[in-house]
């Protein structure tokens, strides 16, 4: 998600670190970088102009450049206008009742999937959302909205066959929404691939007819340039309150996002991070920000953390580090809980200064094959690691299908993993004893 400005920005932020003061020079020359880097991360360049303007306003003001630490400065006011430019006015969803929802956009965008993620985080926010599909044109997407609605447990309201009348079928809807129990409904309607008159007058009659509170575009962010013409033509044809970002998991620019909000002056209310139907998350300007910047996000880190793992779990784990009883057990159990949080890189993007480590690779073979070596232990072997001796370590590599080599390379790691747990309570104590004295 936007590696390519968030690379070169953080390039622009060494250069100026480095520098005992900012002069004017220093400014421009490293707007200009900025500049390029925004265009090539696929902004539109009217937005790119602005953004630029904002930044080169305050970055010449006299706190900056007679700042102690200028490159701080300069990284603060760029989160600053970054985060408005992503949106500053980031708001929640308005789910009064009614609660109704248009979720409009092109073919191709990810509508009907969207609703399907809509719809199971409105369940764990406590919601009883329904699902209501309006697409009478893709014939696989009445199916695809049935689909979705039993992988989340959520009630779908289906079409007659060859239903053709929009607005008879979203009256039907509200028969049907009558006698189902729901206070949030979530309508999935047709798109195209392009724009046209047709798609605009037709999802037209349907906002008269339902008055959402909430009409939100899904928009592909990987569309580029594109993205501006879109965003536009259906904000002054529907008045759009909100904005989706689907695919930002495989978009290395992501100027869509930038733009789009920019030119709506609508917020971004949630990105689509992948496939998964958990794959959806609110969108927080000012962590994106501070991920693009290179300052990570451990906010989103600890709450994804704290959906995925259990407290009783981290505790025993911590307890057994303290302890120094780490067994190949533990090692299985650390490997679900991190599966549990995502994908390795996303959680690294995460940790500030880790996001703008492009060389560190996250072989995902090499993680399977390290758990089907422990999966071919016996309970003793992972209890006791010391009685591996050479021919337990053969019929493991054989258990397995790999190497004895491989074998014997996950047994060092872990013994060297080990050998560090048991010298860390030997550190705190020397440090609690240091805080004790004069030291500190």
């Amino acid at each position: 998600m936007f590696n390519l400005l968030a690379d070169k920005l953080q390039g622009v932020f060494r250069n100026l670190s480095g520098k005992g003061k900012i002069s004017e020079t220093n400014v421009t020359d490293a707007l200009r970088e900025v500049r390029m880097a925004l265009l090539e991360a696929d902004v539109h360049f009217q937005v790119a102009k602005d953004f630029i303007a904002r930044v080169k306003e305050k970055a010449l003001g006299e706190a900056v450049l007679k700042s102690v630490t200028p490159g701080q400065q300069m990284v603060k006011i760029f989160h600053d206008e970054l985060t408005t430019l992503l949106g500053g006015d980031a708001s929640d969803l308005n789910l009064a009742a009614p609660a109704r929802i248009l979720v409009v956009g092109l073919n191709g965008a990810g509508k009907t999937t969207t609703c399907g993620k809509l719809a199971a985080w409105l369940r764990k926010q406590g919601k009883a959302p329904a699902l209501i599909a309006c697409d009478l044109y893709r014939p696989a997407a009445i199916e695809q909205l049935a689909t979705l609605g039993r992988q989340t447990g959520v009630p779908v309201f289906t079409p007659q066959p060859g239903e053709t009348d929009v607005l008879a079928a979203a009256g039907q809807a509200l028969t049907w929404l009558g006698q189902t129990p729901h206070n949030v409904e979530i309508y999935d309607t047709a798109g195209r691939q392009e724009i046209n008159v047709e798609l605009i007058e037709e999802v037209k009659r349907l906002k008269e007819l339902l008055q959402p509170q909430e009409m939100l575009l899904v928009a592909d962010a990987a569309t580029g340039q594109q993205a501006v013409s879109v965003a536009t033509h259906f904000h002054e044809a529907l008045g759009i309150t909100g904005l989706i970002l689907t695919k930002l998991d495989g978009d290395a620019r992501g100027g869509a996002a930038l733009s789009m909000r920019e030119v709506t002056q609508r917020p971004i209310k949630f990105a689509g991070t992948g496939e998964k139907l958990d794959a959806f998350e609110v969108f927080h300007p000012d962590r994106l920000a501070g991920r693009i910047l290179g300052m990570g996000d451990v906010v989103t880190l600890v709450e994804s953390a704290a959906a995925a793992i259990k407290e009783e779990d981290a505790l025993r784990m911590e307890a057994r580090f303290r302890k120094a009883e780490f067994d190949f057990t533990d090692f299985l159990e650390m490997f679900a809980m991190m599966s549990r949080l995502g994908p390795l890189e996303k959680i690294l993007g995460m940790l500030p200064g880790m996001g703008s480590v492009r060389d560190l690779q996250i072989d995902e073979k090499q993680l399977g094959r390290t758990k089907a070596i422990v999966l071919s232990m016996t309970l003793e072997e992972r209890a006791k690691p010391d009685i591996l001796n050479a021919r337990r370590r053969q019929r493991i590599a054989r258990g397995s299908g790999t190497s004895v080599t491989e074998v014997n390379q996950i047994v060092t790691r872990f013994n060297e993993m080990r050998k560090m747990m048991k010298q860390m309570p030997r550190m705190q104590k020397m440090m609690s004893r240091k805080k004790g004295g004069k030291l500190f």
